[in-house]
């Protein structure tokens, strides 16, 4: 039987082949699926050891690496992006990401949860913080772009000042929300941690005999950091040329395609514990990084692109807007009440193929 560990290890034997595709000439579509392929293992292990380190150095600052290395597969393929210029297809992995979490991850969490227990719950209140950061959010890159769109003659520097301001302050709601889940109110998300105490405490109890070997661990997180890096720059070179060949806009590979290479390794994780029934957990990990995309990625990524003199803004394709709003709706809608099941999971999933068959057909602008 194949585990997931297999089916990474597998996927590791992609890297050389990507290599080889670089060096000796083999193709840009054959560059771009391979070192897209390449990705996702290595998502998986740099998750694993943040994981391993976040034990070590306790629970406030294992808190804070986790919500930092969250994300940081997009984030360095956005980076790399950012860097050779491709900045609409930055904005689209943004909106992507977002949409992904909310609509494909909790969907197929939901979908297939329900289909094992009748109904699941997890915490309403946290539901609610959750969709209001969402909410903030929303309205931080909805209004650059409304200025954008209901003015004269605004000039390209004012806007990315203004995206820099609004970068900013997104930033500080970001530390503030870590400080209010880790620090201030840790309790209303212990729920889904206590349920995994209670269910797997022989589990744990191995754990605790188990020493983790930080210094062994750190090298790895290293390693797979440079790795993601070296892919990440290798799939962003080929991506022009394979999309053209592939048929496919540049705006659906970053909405689509990218955001799930770079978190399919946390889509599995969230799936795999709502099928245990641990919908609190699976809900943390989806909304989770959804927000850190919202608060903390697009935010460094847009001062990161001011820094580079790319003119990285928070003025997005208004359709991306309307996609997100939509999910966001959609998600907060369903998720309030604090239950899932498996029809609310098809609802989600069905969103997001409608969305994205509309991105399949949205025309190059």
């Amino acid at each position: 039987m194949l585990t997931k560990n297999t089916i990474l290890f597998a996927l590791l034997s992609f890297i050389p082949i990507s290599f080889a595709a670089e060096y000796l000439g083999w193709g840009a579509t054959i560059i771009f699926l391979t070192a897209a392929l390449s990705i996702v293992p290595l998502a998986a292990f740099m998750g694993q050891a943040t994981e391993e380190i976040a034990v070590v150095v306790g629970p406030n600052l294992g808190g804070l690496l986790n919500a930092t290395f969250g994300n940081a597969t997009e984030l360095i393929l956005a980076l790399i992006a950012l860097k050779e210029g491709l900045i609409g297809v930055v904005k689209a992995t943004i909106t992507g990401s977002i949409i992904g979490n909310l609509l494909l991850v909790i969907g197929f969490a939901m979908l297939l949860g329900g289909l094992r227990y009748k109904e699941q719950t997890f915490q309403p209140i946290t539901a609610r913080l959750n969709a209001s950061s969402m909410n903030l959010a929303i309205i931080a890159i909805l209004l650059p772009t409304a200025v954008q769109y209901t003015s004269t003659g605004i000039e390209e520097k004012t806007l990315q000042i203004l995206s820099v301001s609004v970068a900013i302050v997104l930033i500080a709601v970001y530390g503030l929300t870590l400080l209010f889940s880790m620090k201030t109110h840790a309790y209303l998300y212990d729920v889904g941690v206590a349920e995994a105490d209670g269910k797997e405490s022989s589990e744990l109890i191995d754990h605790q005999d188990h020493k983790v070997n930080i210094n062994k661990w750190i090298v790895i997180l290293l390693l797979v950091t440079l790795g993601v890096a070296i892919e990440s720059e290798l799939l962003v070179n080929s991506l022009e040329e394979a999309t053209d060949s592939l048929g496919l806009t540049s705006l659906f590979t970053g909405v689509i395609l990218l955001p799930i290479v770079g978190n399919a390794a946390e889509h599995a994780t969230a799936v795999t514990v709502a099928m245990k029934n641990k919908m609190d957990l699976s809900m943390s990990v989806a909304v989770g990084s959804s927000l850190q995309i919202a608060l903390f990625v697009a935010p460094v990524l847009v001062i990161a692109g001011w820094i580079l003199g790319q003119p990285m803004d928070l003025n997005f394709n208004p359709f991306e807007l309307v996609a997100v709003a939509v999910a966001v709706l959609i998600t907060n809608s369903i998720s309030s009440d604090g239950k899932s099941n498996w029809l609310e999971g098809t609802l989600l999933l069905a969103t997001y193929i409608v969305i994205g068959l509309a991105f399949y057909f949205h025309p190059v602008v």
